[in-house]
């Protein structure tokens, strides 16, 4: 048995009792009881959060070890407050096959055998092609989760209607990137001022938002669940509140980045600032951060996507999208609470209840029976981001530099002491 003491959770001091991998109770502080032989931990304080789970992450093994690899990745979750990740499917083969998934959860268990845990994403189509389903029964036999052909949007709406029908018939659920391709091609960054006054080929919001709307009327038609992914223009937010007032099964997901940052980040044409969504315009990030408060959106994620420092060190047009993430990602949303955007219990719901809702994945509400996953953080720390201080391998993020607050001290997964 062992007693968390003196921690703190959702503002009330609390005792936390846990039982082998289980949570036995939560008390008041000082009201619960410490049974023989029970190890004691007094937390001094320190603020009590489930362990969150990170529903769209890139950890780049096998094929580009270089940029990350599953156990540098699974550090940078654990030193984050992540007691679970699901891997997206654009590794080198791509996960669109048994072999590619097993070799995943092979290198997880051997990195981390007590967690955090990976759950693998299975490649929606062939080789990510677009063109051809992936074996999905054999990927949900070897342990995929969930189904996407992330980075890659899908323009055929037949080969979406079989991908969602097949994905939910092996109980997954399809996560789709929003973007049309046509309206996309050749983007730099999002379409609007910005982009206007530095010459660069912008991305309308609306390019994502056609491709939702396909999205949610399938899943009407169908009456399937879709979850649409990073979602980062308020058109989008239009058609998934029209669909969620219909009764569609529609879930969807957005980024810290989306919430803090606009596209005046790339003013200076910042090549840290590239990423996939873009960056949008103010209007965008509001309407965003209201969604997140108010539930449309049901989730935060970190679409984590490390690059290596010199695949950024070119131009605009030509360096990879995306930002490393788990590292950063509790800070930055701490910085919304402080800020008055979220609730402490914000951060409950969107990191960690909904996306085990959504995903069917265990996760920790302290009742009893419910799995010891949880982390001590202190809101007070702060610090700098630079790579010294990222477990991550890259450290590609427009943050660096930026101060702080807020760091996990201490994390149990499945009641054992990992940080």
């Amino acid at each position: 048995m062992l007693r968390i003491e003196n921690a703190l959770h959702l503002g009330a001091p609390v005792d936390l009792l846990v039982d082998g991998a289980k949570i036995a109770a939560m008390t008041p502080a000082g009201h619960c009881s410490r049974p023989e032989n029970c190890e004691v931990f007094n937390a001094n304080g320190l603020m009590l959060l489930p362990s969150f789970t990170d529903a769209h992450t890139h950890m780049r093994e096998p094929g580009q070890e270089y940029k990350e690899d599953i156990a540098s990745g699974l550090s940078a979750a654990l030193h984050g407050g992540f007691g679970a990740v699901m891997c997206m499917a654009n590794t080198k083969p791509v996960n669109d096959g048994a072999a590619v998934t097993a070799l995943m959860l092979e290198k997880a268990k051997k990195a981390w055998p007590d967690g955090p845990r990976l759950y693998p994403v299975a490649a929606a189509s062939v080789a990510l092609e677009g063109k051809d389903m992936a074996p999905l029964a054999e990927l949900r036999e070897a342990g995929c989760v969930a189904v996407s052909n992330d980075g890659r949007p899908l323009a055929n709406a037949e080969l979406v209607r079989r991908i969602m029908e097949y994905a939910a018939d092996l109980g997954m659920i399809f996560i789709d990137h929003c973007e049309d391709p046509d309206l996309a091609r050749g983007w730099i960054m999002h379409e609007g001022g910005m982009s206007g006054m530095l010459g660069l080929k912008g991305q309308p919001g609306t390019g994502e938002a056609l491709q939702a709307a396909r999205d949610v009327m399938l899943a009407e038609y169908l009456n399937l669940p879709v979850h649409i992914a990073h979602v980062s223009a308020v058109e989008t937010l239009r058609v998934i509140e029209w669909g969620k007032s219909r009764g569609v099964k529609v879930t969807a997901e957005t980024c810290p980045h989306y919430l803090l940052l606009t596209d005046a980040a790339l003013a200076d044409y910042n090549n840290q600032a590239r990423v996939s969504p873009p960056l949008r315009g103010a209007a965008d990030r509001d309407a965003l951060r209201k969604a997140v408060k108010d539930g449309l959106i049901d989730i935060l994620v970190t679409d984590h996507a490390p690059h290596a420092a010199h695949e950024k060190d070119d131009t605009l047009d030509k360096i990879p999208c995306g930002f490393t993430g788990l590292d950063l990602a509790l800070s930055l949303t701490w910085g919304l609470v402080l800020d008055g955007a979220l609730a402490e219990s914000d951060l409950h719901r969107l990191w960690s209840r909904r996306p085990g809702e959504i995903f069917s994945l265990p996760r920790n509400e302290f009742n009893p029976g419910d799995p010891a996953d949880f982390f001590l953080f202190d809101p007070e720390e702060e610090w700098m981001v630079k790579p010294g201080n990222l477990r991550s391998k890259s450290c590609n993020t427009p943050f660096i530099g930026s101060n702080m607050h807020g760091r996990v001290k201490h994390h149990w997964i499945g009641g054992k002491k990992l940080l």
